[in-house]
C-alpha cells in the first residue's frame, strides 16, 4: 500500500530542480566535437563576418540548409560584400534568387544592403535594437546576427531551437502561444561566455540530434535534464495547435511561343505576392475562378490549346491550381503593353518563381538545368 501525503507528491521536474538544469558547458563541449561545417560559418579561431552571417540567415528563413547552400555560394561569389550587393540592380538580385522562394526576402535583402551602406557606412550595427531597424531583419534574425557575428548574449530562437527548448522543459502550451514561455526558458540557458557558439550549437543540436521525428536522445549532451525524454514523449513536442488550411485558389497561365523561339513574359507588381518576379501572363488567383471564361483574359488573340491537367503549387497561406494554355505566334508578333519577349535560351536566367517554372515545364518547355 502506498503512503499518502509527501510520498505521493509529484517528482520535481527540470523546471523546478536547479541541479538538473541543462548545462551550457556540456552543449558547447559537444559542439566543439560535432559542429557542422557550413559555408557561412566561421571555422574555430576565425572571426565571424557579419555580412555572411546576415546573408545566410535571410536565405535560411523558411528554407533548408541543403537548398540554401548553392545559392549562398553563388551570391557570395557575385557580391562578396554588402557594398557590392547594395550597388547591384534589384532585377539581378531577383534573378539570382529565383527558385529559392519567399521572394519578399530578396527584395528586403537588397533594401537592407542599401540601408547598411547608406546609414551605417557599410558596417552592420552590433546591437539587436539597431539591427531590427534594418529592412527584413526581425527579432530572430537580429538576435542571430548579434550573437553569431558579434558574440552578444542574445536569445535567437529558430525552429530547431524552439523544438529543443520545448522538449527540455516539456512546454505543454501549443504553438504559437507557447513562444513567450519558450523564449523565457531559452533566455535562462544562454551563457555569458561564447554566446555565438552556443546559439549555433543549439541550432546544430536541433538539426542533427533533437530532430522532429525519432530524436537521437541517447547521443544528446542534455540527455539527463531533458524532461520530455524522461517522460518518453519527446516526439510530441513542441505541441502544435490544429492547422488551418487556406482555401484553394485557381487561375490560368498563358504560354505564348513566337516562331523565332521567344516566350512572352511580364514582371509582377513590385509589391505583394512574388513582387517583382517574372511570370508568363496569368489571370488572378481566386477561389471563384471560372475556367469557361479563362480565354477572356488571354494576353492576345490566338489559337489557344489547353494543356491537360493542372499545375499544383502550395503557398504559405493557400494551395493553388493553375490551368495552362499554349499558343504559337509568328515572329513578327508584337508584345502587348507591359510585356516583353524573352529568347527561350535565356528564359532560365529570368527571375521565375517556382510556380512559373512549373507552368513553363507543364507547357513542354525545358529550362536549362543550371539551378537547384
Amino acid at each position: 500500500m502506498r503512503v499518502a501525503g509527501a510520498a505521493q507528491r509529484k517528482k520535481p521536474t527540470v523546471k523546478e530542480t536547479a541541479a538538473d538544469a541543462p548545462d551550457p558547458a556540456a552543449l558547447l563541449a559537444w559542439y566543439d566535437r560535432h559542429r557542422r561545417v557550413l559555408p557561412w560559418r566561421a571555422m574555430p579561431g576565425e572571426t565571424a563576418d557579419a555580412y555572411r552571417v546576415w546573408l545566410s540567415e535571410i536565405m535560411l528563413q523558411q528554407t533548408t540548409v541543403k537548398a540554401v547552400a548553392p545559392y549562398y555560394v553563388r551570391f557570395l561569389q557575385r557580391w562578396p560584400n554588402v557594398d557590392e550587393l547594395a550597388a547591384a540592380p534589384l532585377d539581378d538580385v531577383l534573378r539570382a534568387w529565383a527558385g529559392l522562394g519567399y521572394y519578399a526576402r530578396a527584395r528586403n535583402l537588397h533594401a537592407c544592403a542599401g540601408a547598411v551602406v547608406a546609414e551605417h557606412g557599410g558596417r552592420f550595427p552590433v546591437t539587436e535594437d539597431a539591427l531590427r531597424t534594418l529592412p527584413g531583419v526581425g527579432a530572430y534574425t537580429a538576435a542571430a546576427i548579434a550573437a553569431i557575428a558579434f558574440d552578444r548574449r542574445a536569445v535567437a530562437i529558430d525552429g530547431n531551437i524552439e523544438r529543443v527548448v520545448a522538449r527540455l522543459f516539456a512546454v505543454e502550451m501549443p504553438l504559437p502561444a507557447a513562444k513567450t514561455e519558450i523564449r523565457r526558458f531559452a533566455k535562462t540557458l544562454v551563457p555569458e561566455s561564447r554566446p555565438g557558439d552556443f546559439t549555433q550549437a543549439m541550432m546544430d543540436l536541433g538539426a542533427t540530434i533533437c530532430t522532429p521525428k525519432k530524436p537521437a536522445c541517447s547521443l544528446c549532451p542534455w540527455f539527463d535534464p531533458c524532461e520530455a525524454r524522461r517522460r518518453g514523449d519527446a516526439e510530441t513536442f513542441p505541441r502544435k495547435a490544429a492547422k488551418v488550411e487556406g482555401k484553394l485558389r485557381r487561375g490560368a497561365s498563358f504560354v505564348v511561343i513566337r516562331a523565332d523561339g521567344h516566350v512572352l513574359v511580364r514582371s509582377r507588381p513590385s509589391k505583394g505576392l512574388l513582387g517583382g518576379m517574372t511570370e508568363v501572363p496569368s489571370t488572378a488567383w481566386t477561389q471563384d475562378f471560372d475556367e469557361t471564361r479563362a480565354l477572356d483574359q488571354a494576353p492576345l488573340k490566338a489559337k489557344w490549346r489547353r494543356v491537360s491537367g493542372v499545375v499544383e503549387h502550395g503557398f504559405t497561406h493557400f494551395p493553388l491550381e493553375q490551368s495552362v494554355y499554349v499558343a504559337m505566334m509568328p515572329a513578327s508578333a508584337n508584345a502587348p503593353a507591359g510585356m516583353r519577349w524573352v529568347p527561350l535560351a535565356e528564359l532560365h536566367g529570368e527571375a521565375l518563381p517556382n510556380v512559373m517554372r512549373k507552368v513553363i515545364a507543364h507547357a513542354g518547355i525545358e529550362l536549362r538545368r543550371d539551378r537547384p
